[in-house]
């Protein structure tokens, strides 16, 4: 089968960041889907896994990256019930198997969602893993009520023009909440208004001035989608009580003293974790991204999709990569078509 692979951790500017490559196409067994691979979509995980060894490390056989997808069960496991040959999903993966940028990959059915009828391959495939980061940092992690239990409530997301900050903000809103996004240039402003943000402030100006003069002086969620430096205004403008959640890196100082005096929480979410450790509600992203997908064709949420590039090659996955790791990007970028 055809696929898109590393063989040593290159930076994007090298042409021999990604190869093309063939592969044996694997078989499923037990609870996986043998996928037929229709698009992908490039997450910022893909630019920091291709950068997370050094240069002189060779893979062989080579390495798929890859973890968002949209494709065609073509075959199914002896102990699959989900699923049937011919039906048409969309997924994020699991980060310790083969990904997606390949004709044909082995899934879960467990993590694996039914496609939205509504959406084209390239539009669902740009949702599958910011929809799950989103949905379990606010419904699981932060304890926020799907169904309007905490209407009215404030959500403040920072780093919201962002994939996860795209999808984020349509289910903030169909769950009732109020959102305050952060945005730092004209485009993406205008992007998370377009998504149903009720307030937008700028993240490369002080926040915590910029809220308060909306009326808020504080707010009762906070999500962090974009960098650990808002640490110190994330803390300041919670609610005591209230909590954080955060997707980003946890190498910067974190003080946990005003934490301490306001009660609040924080929570980490990374969506990987079920698959890695094979938790006993695995089966919790098929039911989400399967919710989503009936929210998607009721005309509730959207496509955060932005840019389709075509084929699913070497150069173009280079391509995309390239253009997540300017950090400029608005919702996401997708490759479709072998």
């Amino acid at each position: 089968m055809k696929a898109v692979a590393i063989t040593r951790y290159l930076p994007i500017t090298d042409p021999k960041a990604f190869l093309d490559v063939e592969l044996p196409k694997p078989a499923p067994t037990g609870r996986d889907l043998l996928v037929a691979v229709k698009a992908v979509s490039i997450n910022p995980v893909d630019t920091k896994i291709r950068k997370s060894k050094g240069q002189d490390v060779v893979e062989d056989p080579p390495r798929v990256l890859g973890w968002d997808a949209s494709g065609v069960v073509e075959a199914v496991g002896s102990d699959v019930t989900l699923f049937s040959p011919g039906d048409e999903v969309y997924y994020a993966g699991d980060i310790t198997r083969s990904g997606s940028n390949s004709e044909f990959q082995l899934v879960d059915e467990r993590i694996v969602g039914t496609k939205p009828v509504s959406l084209d391959f390239a539009q669902a495939a740009a949702l599958p893993l910011t929809t799950i980061t989103a949905y379990e940092c606010f419904f699981e992690r932060l304890g926020i009520d799907r169904d309007d239990a905490h209407k009215g409530q404030t959500l403040f997301i920072i780093g919201a023009g962002g994939g996860v900050g795209s999808i984020g903000i349509q289910l903030a809103k169909a769950a009732g909440l109020t959102v305050i996004a952060t945005a730092s240039r004209p485009e993406t402003t205008s992007w998370v208004k377009e998504l149903g943000a009720d307030h937008v402030v700028n993240h490369r100006e002080p926040m915590v001035e910029q809220v308060r003069a909306l009326g808020f002086q504080h707010v009762d969620h906070i999500a962090i989608f974009n960098d650990m430096r808002h640490w110190d205004a994330a803390v300041e403008l919670i609610r005591p009580q209230g909590g954080i959640v955060s997707i980003d890196n946890t190498d910067v100082p974190m003080p946990m003293a005003g934490m301490k005096t306001k009660s609040a929480s924080l929570h980490w979410e990374f969506m990987f974790t079920r698959a890695m450790f094979e938790t006993s509600d695995m089966i919790e992203q098929h039911k989400l991204l399967s919710y989503v997908a009936e929210e998607i064709d009721a005309g509730r949420i959207r496509t955060t999709l932005d840019e389709v590039l075509s084929p699913i090659n070497a150069e173009n996955i280079s391509k995309a990569h390239a253009m997540v790791e300017t950090g400029k990007a608005k919702g996401k970028i997708v490759v479709q078509t072998f």
